[in-house]
């Protein structure tokens, strides 16, 4: 099969609401894939669903504008910082950090990483006035082009154009920028995944009703309150605010098993064993409730002539039958006062503990040991108020993570990275991160010392994604200096199986703190083909201008778009003296020069290399002439290849 394929311009997130439909109900669509909305309410009988036109709602000035922008294809490319990249530690590393524009980063992982993320943690801006937020949007539409791409009027389409144009930071412009975001992030949890997005009371109330309308009321968690602060603020005008909302939503709730908190000795120290029970610790809980479905009127006699009734206003939990097997079973706790409870034991009580929902500063931290943490790693004042690593390590218990896929697209400090890290040490996991940070300039008169700490110290361009990238080497150094005492402590004791694991183990946590980083950078000036076919009365793009840089940007586009994890490298294959780049069963054809002789070399490993079975190839169409092309997709269809592979062969622009 032969055909051109327009991707560079066109890289944009599909929508999942309307796959699932053509997936489901394909007779609801006509010819040119247009959905039949009457075809589909006749399916469907009134009792199955509701078409009311009333409905409850979030509804804001640009919304219409913000379900665009997650469809809007994106305008970048993905470019890898390669000297990072290929040092020896970084080669294999599963963790990746990424610079941009978090709505065009989102919109170049959503084909690799669809349904692959375990857990989603940001901290995005808050709207109070003076974190900074402004709505920033480079997209330059017409009135009149809005108006089409969104369907609203004029008047709509003009208000909404001035708040992207003049830094609104209104609820409008906040939800606009959050919708696109929220909606693309959605695509890449898992059915099991889960989100959890700090916020604070100026914007809570927004984001509870967007996140409802992204995720579905349905899949509402919880909304955690952290204890942020230990102490009360004297120079507060109203009251001293002392906590930050945490709201947290299921993919799909049903299929989210939440994790619990680990047990310590603190938890257990109610266990004890005070009559020498053969069945170990236990404490004492009541036999009766509030309510219940049994009578409050019974009284139980036991063989050693002691008589229980609940107390007044409480219910028994158990029945008389019930009741008398505890009695026979050893079960039953016969207090000094006259009391009776039930033996609860250490041993029947979860592996961890239930997660609450106010989680308290000296539990997870609070906003000055976070300042400190961060302080002890890259310098005091290089960065306000950041998340701390406890924090997001409940989180990451709590989404119940061990050896999946995390990810931040609001990485500020890139404190996610960092606990990842830590928890991975702690209980021997294998989670992996993505963390996306956008190059925000430092003002050096808001900022000066980290102005001066990346200019000065770090030799490089004073951004926070610097110090995003700062903060995790310091991490791993550090911490991967802790393993190293912990391995030379176990191979000074003695040399038994069980230390050898434990120093495989840390050894392995080691190789685990490192990270790839890239960057996105914008597509070329000019490059805007758009011909369903080429022929040669076309002026095209001046290729020509391509550096070696140039094409292996496109081709890390090109392979995540196809599919291909950014972590995973594509196999050089030589075709007699012609490079071509090969990985999840594509091959790419990028550079000029392909003869036919590199065509023989080619059609002769499908046939005789095992491990080499591409199922497409995808040849850059700029450094390719039409006639090599057409003699390309002529013998690639035509070869009866032994392995009987159906080969799709593809000009991609």
């Amino acid at each position: 099969m032969d055909r051109v394929s327009i991707v560079t311009n066109n890289i944009k997130p599909v929508n999942d609401d309307l796959a699932k439909l053509k997936q489901h109900f394909p007779h609801c669509f006509d010819k040119d894939g247009n959905f039949q909305l009457e075809k589909f309410k006749n399916n469907l009988t009134k009792k199955e669903i509701n078409f009311s036109t009333e409905s409850y709602g979030l509804d804001w000035l640009g919304k219409s504008y913000a379900r665009l922008l997650a469809s809007d294809p994106a305008t970048t490319l993905l470019k890898a910082d390669e000297s990072h990249n290929a040092k020896p530690e970084n080669i294999n590393s599963e963790n990746l950090l990424i610079k941009g524009d978090n709505l065009e980063v989102l919109k170049h992982l959503v084909n690799a990483y669809h349904e692959q993320v375990k857990m989603i943690y940001i901290d995005p801006p808050y709207n109070t006035g003076s974190d900074g937020f402004v709505y920033n949007d480079d997209r330059k539409f017409t009135v009149a082009q809005l108006q089409e791409l969104t369907g609203v009027d004029t008047d709509k389409a003009k208000r909404i154009l001035d708040f992207t144009k003049q830094k609104s930071n209104s609820h409008s412009a906040w939800l606009t920028f959050m919708y696109p975001r929220l909606y693309i992030a959605k695509q890449l949890l898992r059915d099991d995944g889960v989100i959890f997005v700090s916020i604070d009371d100026n914007e809570v109330a927004q984001l509870r009703l967007l996140m409802d309308e992204v995720f579905g009321e349905e899949n509402f968690v919880s909304e955690i309150i952290w204890n942020s602060k230990y102490t009360t603020s004297n120079d507060a005008k109203y009251v001293s605010n002392q906590h930050e909302p945490i709201l947290f939503y299921a993919k799909n709730k049903n299929n989210f098993n939440i994790g619990l908190l680990p047990r310590t000795d603190k938890q257990d120290k109610d266990y004890k064993n005070k009559d020498n029970d053969p069945k170990g610790p236990w404490k004492a809980t009541p036999l009766h409730a509030k309510s219940g479905t049994e009578s409050n009127n019974y009284k139980i006699t036991f063989l050693n002539g002691k008589i229980w009734s609940p107390p007044n206003g409480r219910y028994p939990i158990y029945s008389k039958d019930k009741i008398q097997k505890l009695y026979h079973d050893g079960e039953l706790y016969f207090n000094s006062n006259g009391g009776v409870d039930k033996k609860t034991y250490l041993s029947e009580v979860k592996e961890g503990l239930t997660v609450g929902s106010l989680w308290k500063y000296d539990e997870v931290g609070h906003t000055h040991s976070n300042n400190e943490e961060l302080a002890e790693l890259v310098g005091k004042g290089v960065f306000d108020n950041p998340k701390g690593s406890k924090l997001i390590k409940r989180i990451l218990l709590v989404a119940n993570t061990h050896s999946e896929l995390i990810l931040d697209f609001f990485a500020g400090s890139g404190t996610t990275g960092d606990a990842v890290m830590q928890l991975n040490a702690e209980d021997g996991g294998n989670r992996k991160y993505i963390l996306v940070q956008l190059p925000e300039q430092i003002d050096e008169k808001k900022n000066k010392t980290a102005y001066d700490f990346v200019k000065n110290e770090l030799k490089a361009e004073p951004t926070i994604f610097e110090i995003t990238k700062e903060r995790l080497l310091r991490a791993a150094k550090k911490l991967n200096t802790n393993l190293d005492e912990q391995i030379l402590k176990l191979k000074q004791e003695l040399d038994t199986q069980e230390n050898q694991t434990e120093i495989d183990r840390l050894e392995r946590c080691k190789t685990q703190n490192t990270f790839k980083t890239f960057e996105t950078t914008p597509i070329w000036e000019d490059y805007n083909f758009e011909a369903e076919k080429f022929d040669n009365t076309q002026t095209l793009f001046d290729a020509g201008k391509l550096s070696k840089d140039d094409i292996k940007s496109l081709l890390i586009t090109w392979k995540t778009y196809d599919g291909i994890a950014l972590t995973h490298d594509l196999e050089s294959i030589d075709l007699e003296g012609y490079t071509a780049y090969y990985g999840g069963g594509t091959l790419y054809l990028m550079d000029k020069d392909f003869s036919s002789t590199n065509l023989k070399a080619l059609l002769t490993m499908i046939d005789t290399e095992h491990s080499f079975s591409p199922s497409s190839i995808i040849c850059f169409g700029y450094h390719f002439e039409s006639a090599r092309i057409r003699e390309l997709a002529e013998n690639i269809k035509s070869y009866s290849n032994k392995k009987n592979i159906d080969i799709d062969f593809v000009t991609r622009y």
